[in-house]
C-alpha cells in the first residue's frame, strides 16, 4: 500500500496564464437572432481556440488539460446590428450600377462581460515561449474582444487535503456532491479535421466560494486530495483548488474533483 501511495504524483508543473481584457463574450451556439446571451466563464473550446491562436497551430488535443479561475466585474447589454443580405439584381437606385445584394439592417440584444480576467492553468510548461510572444492576437470570445497577457509563469502544484473552489468550471459530477453551481451545456471541441464538428459536455459553472469540507464524502473516499495552486490567495489557510479538464478525453466518473483518492 505504501508503494501505491508513493506512485501517486505530488505535485505537478503547469503553464499559469494571466489574461486581462475590457470585454468579452461567450455567445450560446444555438442561438441566432434577436439576443445573444453569454456563458458566464469561457466554454473548453474557447479555450483550446485560445491555445492554438498563440501557438499559431491545431494542436493535438489528445493529453492536454486545463483548468482556470475566470471573473469579471460587471454584466451589460449591448445592442449591435446584423445586415442580413441576399443576392439580388436590377440596378441602384439613381444609377447604371448593378445591384448584387440587399437586405436589412438587423438590431439585437448580446450579453457583454466587462472587466474579465481569466487565470488559465495548462499541463503545458513548455509552451511558455509561445504564450510570451504569441503567434496570434491575443483574444477570448469573440474577435474584436482584445486581452493582454499579465503575467505568465510557470508554477508547481501540490496536492492537498483543503482547498477551496471559486469563479470555475467543474465536472458534471460535482453536482451530486455539493449543492452549489450552475448546470451548462458547453461545446467541448470543435474537429477542424472534420468540418468543425461540435462535441459538447455537460460542467458545473462555480461562481460562489465553497472550501473542500462543504463537499460530501461518498463512501470510501478517506483521504481525498487535491490540486491547489500555492502561489494563489490563502483562505483560511488553503489555497485555490483546481479541476483540470480534457477536450476529448472521455469524462471519468470521479469520487474526488481532483480524480484522486489516496488509500489508507
Amino acid at each position: 500500500m505504501a508503494r501505491l501511495k508513493a506512485a501517486v504524483a505530488l505535485s505537478r508543473k503547469v503553464l499559469k496564464v494571466v489574461a486581462e481584457g475590457i470585454t468579452t463574450s461567450f455567445r450560446y451556439p444555438h442561438f441566432m437572432h434577436g439576443v445573444q446571451p453569454t456563458f458566464d466563464m469561457p466554454p473548453p473550446a474557447t479555450i483550446y481556440g485560445h491555445i492554438c491562436s498563440a501557438l499559431g497551430k491545431w494542436v493535438d488535443p489528445a493529453g492536454v488539460e486545463f483548468a482556470y479561475h475566470f471573473t469579471y466585474v460587471r454584466r451589460v447589454d449591448e445592442v449591435e446590428h446584423t445586415h442580413m443580405v441576399a443576392a439580388s439584381s436590377g440596378k441602384l437606385p439613381g444609377t447604371q450600377l448593378p445591384k448584387v445584394l440587399e437586405g436589412a439592417v438587423n438590431p439585437f440584444k448580446r450579453a457583454v462581460l466587462f472587466g474579465p480576467r481569466l487565470v488559465l492553468y495548462i499541463n503545458r510548461p513548455e509552451w511558455e515561449g509561445s504564450f510570451r510572444s504569441p503567434r496570434y492576437a491575443v483574444v477570448l470570445g469573440r474577435s474584436q474582444d482584445l486581452f493582454t497577457y499579465t503575467a505568465i509563469t510557470v508554477v508547481e502544484l501540490v496536492r492537498a487535503p483543503r482547498a477551496y473552489f471559486e469563479h470555475t468550471l467543474a465536472p458534471y459530477d460535482l453536482g451530486r456532491r455539493i449543492a452549489r453551481g450552475v448546470a451548462v451545456l458547453m461545446p467541448r471541441f470543435l474537429d477542424y479535421s472534420s468540418g468543425r464538428t461540435p462535441h459538447f459536455e455537460r460542467y458545473v459553472m462555480v461562481t460562489r466560494r465553497f472550501t473542500s469540507e462543504e463537499l460530501l464524502q461518498p463512501e470510501g473516499s478517506q483521504g481525498e486530495m487535491f490540486w491547489v495552486d500555492p502561489t494563489s490567495p490563502e483562505v483560511d489557510g488553503a489555497h485555490l483548488g483546481l479541476f483540470f479538464h480534457s477536450f476529448v478525453d472521455a469524462p471519468e466518473e470521479r469520487t474526488s474533483p481532483a480524480g484522486v483518492t489516496l488509500p489508507d
